[in-house]
């Protein structure tokens, strides 16, 4: 009975960190903010501590907002160019002028043009 638990327990986990870590695909989103700035965390951040307590990985699909509650799945939509990724909020911030959600640099690279650009405006999606 112990393995039987602790198997259930591996796959609902592997089958929880799949679904919070992938690009944008249809889904039940709802608009929290459509005139967002973005921008992306530096690498001197990889293996710090969020403020949820995960290690912070610029190789995952990870946000910091300073409201949404951790583990909220977002939505991020580029304005410029449609495309968008599913990010999950393990962190507050950002703390710099005028942003309003900081991307991991997977998740930035992600829906960006141009790879040099630390800013994007974007629209934000909450989902249900």
């Amino acid at each position: 009975m112990g393995k039987r638990i602790a198997l259930l327990c591996i796959f609902a986990l592997v089958i929880t960190s799949c679904g919070s870590s992938k690009k944008a695909t249809s889904g039940n989103f709802s608009s929290f903010d459509s005139s967002a700035k973005a921008c992306f965390y530096a690498d001197k951040y990889n293996d710090k501590k969020t403020a949820s307590g995960e290690t912070f990985s610029n190789n995952k699909f990870t946000a910091a907002h300073k409201k949404l509650p951790f583990g909220t799945r977002v939505k991020v939509t580029n304005k410029a160019n449609g495309k968008s990724v599913i990010v999950t909020i393990n962190d507050r911030g950002p703390f710099s002028g005028g942003y309003d959600i900081d991307l991991s640099k997977k998740a930035f690279m992600e829906i960006t043009d141009n790879k040099n650009h630390g800013g994007l405006k974007v629209s934000l999606e909450v989902a249900k």
